[in-house]
C-alpha cells in the first residue's frame, strides 16, 4: 500500500519536475567585447556629416563678411584634420591585418 502511494506520487511529480526542467531559463551569453565597428560606423555615417555642415556654414557666414582669406586658411586645416582622420583609419585597418596576420 506503501509502495503505491510512492509509486503515484512519483508519477505525478515526474511531469512537472521535467517540464521545470524543460522551462528553466539558460543563462545568457556573456558579452564579448565593445563593437568597435559599430562605434566607428556610428560616427562615420551620423556625426561626421553634421560635423561638416556646420564647418560649411561657418565658412558661408564669412564668406559672405567678406573674410576670404580666413575662409581659404580654414578650409585649408580643415582639409589637413579630415587627411589626418583618414590617416587613422587606414593605420587602423592596417593594424587589425597586422594582428591577424600575426595571431592566426
Amino acid at each position: 500500500m506503501i509502495l503505491i502511494a510512492l509509486s503515484e506520487a512519483v508519477r505525478e511529480a515526474v511531469p512537472h519536475g521535467v517540464n521545470a526542467l524543460a522551462l528553466a531559463p539558460t543563462p545568457a551569453p556573456e558579452p564579448s567585447g565593445i563593437d568597435t565597428e559599430g562605434v566607428v560606423g556610428f560616427f562615420a555615417s551620423k556625426i561626421a556629416p553634421i560635423l561638416l555642415a556646420v564647418l560649411g556654414v561657418i565658412f558661408i557666414g564669412r564668406a559672405s563678411r567678406g573674410e576670404i582669406s580666413k575662409v581659404l586658411t580654414s578650409s585649408a586645416i580643415a582639409i589637413v584634420g579630415l587627411a589626418f582622420i583618414a590617416g587613422a583609419a587606414t593605420l587602423f585597418f592596417v593594424g587589425d591585418y597586422l594582428i591577424d596576420l600575426l595571431f592566426k
